[in-house]
């Protein structure tokens, strides 16, 4: 079966559970569909996807850039999630928006 794993590991369980999530994320079902396609448990999803939000904080990293060596883009801001999901923000970005989208991330 796809949703299970084996052994008592946490480690194992935390990092097949963020793959399961970040697949849901790329894949833009909705979580009883894709937990359906998956053979998943539709409320451990949201059992292991509510204890990784909490267990795993929003964090920031500064780049270091090069001046002049960049392609322009209408992004000026790029937030790199723990999954690995990129958040883009452009310049011309809604203000009320943005802190919504960050509160959310925060939870």
């Amino acid at each position: 079966m796809a949703g299970t794993i084996s052994g008592n590991n946490s480690g194992s369980r935390d990092e097949y559970w963020r793959e399961q999530i970040a697949a849901h994320e790329r894949s833009g079902l909705s979580v009883q569909r894709f937990c359906k396609q998956q053979g998943l448990n539709n409320p451990s999803f949201y059992y292991w996807r509510k204890r990784l939000r909490q267990k795993t904080p929003v964090r920031f990293a500064l780049i270091e850039t090069k001046a002049g060596h960049q392609p322009k883009t209408d992004v000026s801001l790029e937030l790199v999630l723990p999954t690995g999901e990129r958040l883009r923000i452009g310049a011309d970005v809604n203000v009320t928006a943005l802190r919504t989208v960050l509160d959310v991330l925060r939870k």
